[in-house]
């Protein structure tokens, strides 16, 4: 209140009493955090994906100015309009629009991971089919079975 009644901008008047070392420090602070969490909730992650389309979005500015002319009033619909079956999309927004989905699916194949081949564990299928067979029958009964398998392998099964 009294910088206001000086005259004076109190943001810059507090920043004043802050020495250089300590702002410094505030901004390497600052610099640190990192803005990008991760996946949280698929909620989060469409957001995220929304913000990044919308802020990659080039208006055409001379095309909103030919819609504003051509319709005036009636571009910018109320309760009371009735524009379903109006808007007819240009060639060149859905060749566009065509392109981003395709880039999006594209970027989207790059993220299958591979599962990790372990050279040293034991052969125990005949094919692929089988080794995942085996995988899930090991996951589910494997503690059950553990002795079983082991003797087998030394040949002391009864």
């Amino acid at each position: 209140q009294e910088c206001a009644a000086r005259g004076e901008d109190y943001e810059r008047v507090k920043l004043l009493e802050i020495s250089a070392e300590d702002a410094e420090r505030w901004e390497r602070k600052k610099k640190k955090k990192n803005p990008d969490l991760g996946f949280s909730d698929y909620a989060a992650a469409q957001l995220r994906q929304y913000q990044r389309l919308t802020r990659q979005i080039k208006p055409d500015l001379e095309q909103y100015e030919r819609l504003k002319e051509q319709f005036g009033e009636a571009l910018y619909p109320t309760s009371d309009s009735l524009l379903h079956g109006t808007h007819v999309p240009s060639k060149d927004g859905v060749d566009r629009m065509v392109a981003d989905l395709e880039k999006q699916i594209e970027k989207r194949e790059k993220y299958s991971r591979r599962r990790p081949y372990n050279d040293d564990a034991d052969i125990d299928y005949i094919n692929e089919r089988n080794a995942k067979f085996n995988q899930k029958a090991e996951r589910f009964y494997g503690k059950y079975t553990a002795e079983i398998k082991q003797n087998l392998e030394r040949g002391t099964a009864v």
